[in-house]
Parts: structure tokens; C-alpha cells; sequence
């Protein structure tokens, strides 16, 4: 039996295969295999969202998720949430708000509120507070983040 698996995938918009030992996690395969290391480890036990990763659409927790369950899949970490190379619009309000502080939980942060957006465009501050509620925040009381959250979704629908 091999001591590796092949991990064939998308990541970000570029297709990568990498062989890893069974037992690696994505959030590590990212960040050391694809040297990707925007996603943040936190607790490593799926509950402070710190490594929030985007497998096939879906916002997973990278730390609970093995490298191999990705292959074939598409995955996107915060390095891709703006193609452009520039920052998104959902990581200026951010700054714009100082929702970022120590920086710890704002990439699995921006993922989350990124998947929020595009599921509901006009979510109210109840509904993005619900949302994000997976994601812990010991620095800014969350009332940043949403206001972030709701002066995005606000820019993008044409308003100010």
C-alpha cells in the first residue's frame, strides 16, 4: 500500500496534483503542500471557522477536511477571492470598518460573509450575524464585521 495520495484538483482557478500522506488535512494542504497560507489554523478541532475553506461551493472547515475528500473537487481559499490581484470589495469594507484587528479569524471571516453575499444579497444585520456565527472573533465584538458585511452588500446592490 502507498504511503501517499494523489490530490488532483482546483484550487483558486489553477488545477494542481500533489501526492500527500492520507491523513493530511486541507487546510494544511493548502498552506504547506500549495504554500497558500492565508487560511488560518485556529482550534484544529472545526469550531472557531479560523481555516474556512470553499470546497465545491460550499464553506467547510479546512482543519475536518482530509486533502484526498478534495480531489476532482475545486477548492478556493481567501487568496482567491479577488482575481484581479487588487483587493475585493468585501476585504475593503473590511478595512474601511477595521474589522480585521489582530487578523486571526478574517480570512475564514471574508469566506464566510463572501458565501453569505452570494446566497443572500441583501441579508439584514440579524441574518449576517446568524450567519457567521460559526466564526469566532475575540477582538472586534462582531459589530465591525457585520457592518462590513452590510456595507458590501449595500455597494454591490448600488448603494452607499
Amino acid at each position: 500500500m502507498s504511503k501517499f495520495v494523489q490530490v488532483t484538483t482546483t484550487v483558486n482557478g489553477e488545477n494542481v496534483s500533489r501526492s500527500v500522506e492520507p491523513r493530511t488535512n486541507l487546510v494544511d494542504f493548502v498552506r504547506y503542500d500549495l504554500e497558500l497560507t492565508g487560511s488560518h489554523v485556529g482550534c484544529e478541532h472545526g469550531v472557531c471557522g479560523a481555516c474556512t475553506i470553499r470546497l465545491n461551493g460550499e464553506i467547510v472547515r479546512g482543519c475536518l477536511v482530509l486533502a484526498a475528500q478534495a480531489d476532482g473537487g475545486v477548492v478556493e481559499t481567501i487568496e482567491g477571492l479577488s482575481e484581479s490581484g487588487k483587493i475585493s470589495d468585501l476585504q475593503d469594507s473590511f478595512l474601511t470598518r477595521n474589522a480585521g484587528q489582530c487578523g486571526s479569524c478574517t480570512p475564514g471571516m471574508l469566506l464566510t460573509a463572501d458565501s453569505l453575499l452570494e446566497e443572500n444579497k441583501a441579508p439584514t444585520r440579524t441574518e449576517i450575524r446568524e450567519y457567521i456565527s460559526g466564526n469566532y472573533c475575540r477582538c472586534t465584538g462582531f459589530e465591525a464585521i457585520v457592518d462590513a458585511i452590510e456595507m458590501t452588500s449595500k455597494k454591490r446592490r448600488g448603494g452607499s
